[in-house]
């Protein structure tokens, strides 16, 4: 019932609160990180894979962790993103891992080319009073990339190893 708890309802919370943190101000905060390593620990306490599985699943951890930290080193993404992906990717294992990370890439060239978009045509007056819809139509700011990383993991969720091993089970 935990299992089916945490996969069905604090992970999606998790994600849902980085992509909306992210949209809002930029930045993912770390106790939404933490969050899903706990509730990743969580899930391992109350549904254990062997030890294989439970192995790649920190293998593709580290792997996100690597390959967002070269993407933030680059300054393609942010940090928050970079420890997201790592974050998710930790969820996914490496068997749902290359899904995700294609999912979330094709989410992301999406939301980037919609924001490039709006950020040509002026912000209606009615909604120049909000603060973060400035910061999203600034063409300064990034790409709040945490909503496609979110967006990629929704989309994927319920056809991931992990999910089914949490419904099975």
């Amino acid at each position: 019932m935990i299992a089916h708890a945490l996969i069905l309802v604090v992970l999606p919370a998790l994600l849902l609160a980085a992509a909306v943190w992210d949209i809002a101000s930029f930045t993912i905060p770390n106790f939404l990180q933490l969050g899903l390593l706990a509730a990743f620990a969580l899930f391992m306490a109350v549904h254990p894979l062997s030890a294989g599985d439970f192995g790649m699943h920190l293998l593709a951890g580290f792997i996100g962790l690597v390959a967002g930290f070269t993407l933030f080193s680059l300054g393609y993404i942010g940090g928050g993103d970079a420890k997201l992906f790592a974050c998710v990717s930790l969820w996914f294992g490496m068997t749902d891992l290359l899904a995700y990370t294609l999912v979330a890439s094709v989410f992301g060239g999406a939301l980037t080319l919609g924001l490039l978009a709006m950020r040509n045509w002026p912000l209606p007056a009615a909604l120049s009073s909000q603060s973060w819809l400035l910061r999203l139509h600034d063409e300064k700011e990034g790409i709040p990339y945490g909503a496609a990383l979110a967006a990629g993991a929704f989309f994927i969720l319920s056809q991931a190893e992990i999910f089914r091993a949490a419904i099975a089970g």
